[in-house]
């Protein structure tokens, strides 16, 4: 399986620094094509939350460069285990290593992560914060959950959906990689869909879009080559900025062809 991919990032109307971080890596490795996307998101109102996220891209860098390869010769299962295994570790170290660098510095610093791994027609996820996963195929699903207080009272019948789209609490986070104890990541896997769009974004790219109107930009059959990617990713950017977003705002785009 082939992929186009794409990416926009935006410091915002308001914020002096870009505190997210973003991975896109493709490479045939072992005669096998893989793409590993990842998109942080320093947590807003701390300080260096730049360096949590960059430290986090980093490491899942190195993996795709020095572990992926021989995990890619391995059958489906031992795959599966390895991919999942490895992302515990880098994400738990991770955690240690930025909560030791905040204590060395007095201030509170952290991110959230969320990373997916294309290959051999399967996509792998982990996911901790608020991030988001979309597969756009015949519609659009969102793959991954908010790890949110919004999403918990969502979860236990106290708001629904609609509400804690636009809930305060929606920015509450219950996991993170630095800002707190241990992370509790999430992990998806599924079947990758011939044809399908998939989007990773921050929170600040998708406050102010609904799903409609991200299915309309990134309509699948109108994504013929990567530049209409990242006229997509950059056309809703700057709605996102027009109708008054205050975040960093960040997308990955990949393409399975």
């Amino acid at each position: 399986m082939k992929y186009l991919l794409s990416y926009h990032t935006d410091t915002g109307r308001v914020k002096q620094v870009n505190q997210d971080s973003l991975l896109l890596q493709s490479g045939c490795l072992k005669g096998e094509r893989a793409v590993l996307a990842v998109l942080c998101d320093g947590m807003g109102g701390l300080e260096k939350g730049e360096v949590a996220s960059a430290s986090v891209i980093r490491r899942f860098a190195r993996w795709f460069r020095q572990e992926l390869p021989a995990l890619l010769k391995k059958g489906q299962k031992k795959r599966e285990a390895g991919v999942l295994a490895a992302w515990t570790a880098i994400l738990e170290q991770e955690a240690e290593a930025i909560g030791a660098y905040g204590r060395r510095h007095g201030i509170a610093v952290g991110t959230t992560a969320t990373a997916m791994l294309f290959a051999g027609g399967v996509y792998y996820i982990v996911h901790v914060g608020d991030g988001r996963v979309y597969e756009l195929d015949g519609g659009i699903r969102q793959l991954t959950r908010d790890q949110t207080l919004a999403e918990r009272e969502v979860e236990q019948g106290r708001l629904t959906k609609e509400e804690a789209e636009s809930d305060s609490r929606r920015n509450v986070l219950l996991q993170s990689i630095g800002a707190g104890g241990r992370p509790v990541p999430a992990f998806i896997r599924g079947t990758v869909q011939k044809g399908g769009v998939y989007l990773l974004c921050s929170d600040g790219f998708r406050h102010e879009i609904s799903k409609e109107e991200l299915m309309q930009a990134f309509c699948p059959s109108a994504m013929a080559q990567e530049a209409d990617l990242k006229m997509a990713c950059v056309r809703m950017t700057e709605l996102d900025k027009a109708r008054g977003e205050t975040d960093n705002i960040s997308v990955i785009a990949v393409k399975a062809v």
